[in-house]
């Protein structure tokens, strides 16, 4: 390898949004690191997911897609 062209690999301290703070190695030029989500706050790994609601999206897309009568769905007898 050649000398002098990788960045420096040196220990970061995480501090997520929720509060957990851990130590790690980044080749980030600062002391801190602050994230939004982290493995104590995801919910991919604590299991728990939240719906995050803008302008009524959720609601909208189960009325469209919860009536099992669509039009799409219409036999040639049913529109005689």
């Amino acid at each position: 390898m050649k000398a002098d062209i990788h960045p420096k690999y040196n220990e970061v301290k995480v501090v997520c949004s929720c509060g957990n703070t851990f130590v790690t190695r980044s080749t980030v030029n600062k002391d801190t690191l602050n994230v939004e989500i982290c493995a104590s706050c995801h919910p991919f790994y604590t299991g728990k997911q939240k719906v995050m609601d803008t302008a009524g999206r959720v609601e909208k897309f189960q009325k469209k897609y919860s009536n099992p009568k669509s039009s799409a769905t219409k036999t040639k007898a049913d529109k005689s």
